[in-house]
């Protein structure tokens, strides 16, 4: 149980994209509303928002501002950074579209920016698995977009 438990840290953004799949899911079943394209789009989105980029972020900014970690001007500056993203996420959970891409593009700028400066001085801070939050982010915003694109107008006023 320890191993599961250690591989659930080390790929922390993996776990959270299926932590959050998987409310959305839950949700899903026990929500008495219809589950039309829209309304599965939304809570999938709005769940990997909570957990992968709120979530996330607020565990790595915790990890550089505890006070366990070195006080170093920049872990400093990248704990606050890491806040302000998982703030953004949270907020978008509950947003509009523009909001959401919102939350979406500034984490994934990091994330490809952290992994190209891996190349010139290695570091821990992510990964390659971590691509699956851009990848998997963009994948449900523009099925949002396009399920929002679909529905009428009426239909739209009565979500």
């Amino acid at each position: 149980m320890t191993h599961f438990w250690l591989l659930a840290l080390h790929y922390r953004t993996l776990s959270l994209i299926v932590l959050g799949l998987v409310l959305a899911g839950l949700t899903l079943l026990t929500s008495s509303r219809a589950a039309h394209d829209l309304r599965v789009a939304q809570v999938l989105l709005r769940w990997f928002l909570l957990c992968a980029v709120g979530v996330g972020f607020l565990v790595l900014g915790a990890q550089h501002l505890l006070p366990g970690a070195a006080p170093d001007p920049a872990r400093f500056q990248l704990g606050l950074a890491a806040l302000g993203m998982a703030a953004v996420g949270v907020a978008a959970a509950w947003g509009d579209l523009g909001a959401r891409l919102a939350a979406l593009i500034g984490p994934s700028v990091w994330i490809v920016g952290a992994l190209l400066g891996q190349a010139a001085a290695p570091s821990a801070l992510f990964g390659p698995a971590d691509l699956l939050l851009p990848l998997v982010g963009f994948a449900l915003l523009a099925w949002q977009f396009r399920a929002q694109r679909h529905r009428s107008v009426f239909a739209r006023s009565r979500l």
